[in-house]
């Protein structure tokens, strides 16, 4: 009996992109998409969550479980998600602004519990949905709606985040490189741990400082310069680079860092006895005998 293949028609649905022509997140549509057939996902072993932004329509636009969540939640649904069925491989998208300003708390404990989730964030460095405010990402002097003379304040480095609260996949893509962003977010799919993965996907309407072409002088790709993923102190190194201010910067993109290492499902003794959403309820007697022999 041959293997069962997933193509990308398998995703496909009837509602368009409803992004600005030239939008990275088109980009970033594809590479999950790609990533999704690449790993051998099929639609109906897939969720995808979202929180509140441009890039939280995403889900809306593949065929898969999808849920377009609150604004900076989407982490949490799709830990509930995972926790309930962990055979689903879970996905979550969202913006600069929804994962790293309102949902910033759970970004940080989501990815120290090390669930098996795969996050990609769509970084614009500007409030995009509302039309060019300042984000969390946004350089210094940026000048933005809600800041005409210029940002004053430092922006945050999500990947540096992300090494230091634990998450065990951590990744930089660009939208300008579809091919290599698809790659990368395969990898970060079939990794069993938290695949974070900031995507710099240019906003073509309200960003005219972080444009495709500022991106194309500055990124290179860290695997093609010989850094050791497996590395966490040269991560770090490389972490800090960017984002700085200067005429000098540069933007690596590719893994920072890979691990193994236990996730939360391989901790939780409540999967000891099979899938929650596909096991009878209640216990058995002796389950039951256990469970008070280990309270008492």
């Amino acid at each position: 009996m041959s293997a069962i293949t997933v193509q990308l028609a398998d995703y496909k649905v009837n509602t368009k992109p409803t992004w600005c022509p030239g939008c990275g997140d088109y980009a970033v549509l594809t590479g999950v998409t790609r990533a999704l057939v690449g790993a051998g996902k099929k639609p109906e072993d897939v969720a995808v969550v979202s929180g509140i932004g441009c890039s939280s329509n995403l889900p809306h636009f593949l065929k898969a479980y999808g849920i377009h969540s609150l604004h900076g939640r989407a982490l949490p649904v799709a830990t509930g998600i995972k926790l309930a069925n962990p055979d689903l491989t879970v996905i979550a998208t969202g913006g600069d602004g929804d994962g790293y300003g309102i949902g910033v708390g759970h970004f940080l404990h989501a990815m120290r519990r090390n669930l098996d989730i795969t996050y990609v964030v769509m970084n614009n460095e500007i409030y995009g949905l509302t039309t060019g405010q300042t984000s969390p990402t946004s350089l210094i002097g940026h000048k933005t709606k809600s800041t005409p003379f210029g940002n004053i304040e430092n922006p945050i480095n999500p990947v540096g985040l992300a090494l230091m609260a634990g998450a065990s996949f951590v990744a930089r893509g660009f939208s300008g490189d579809a091919k290599g962003l698809a790659e990368l977010i395969q990898k970060g799919v079939e990794h069993k741990g938290f695949s974070f993965i900031d995507v710099q996907s240019p906003c073509v309407t309200y960003n005219k400082l972080n444009t495709y072409d500022w991106f194309r002088e500055r990124v290179y790709n860290l695997q093609e310069k010989g850094h050791d993923k497996e590395d966490f102190s040269a991560a770090v190194q490389r972490a800090i680079e960017w984002p700085t201010v200067g005429p000098e910067d540069k933007v690596p993109v590719g893994i920072f860092y890979q691990t193994q290492k236990p996730t939360y499902e391989e901790g939780e003794r409540a999967y000891q006895v099979g899938n929650p959403v596909k096991r009878k309820l209640g216990v058995t007697a002796e389950q039951r005998t256990a469970l008070m022999a280990d309270l008492y």
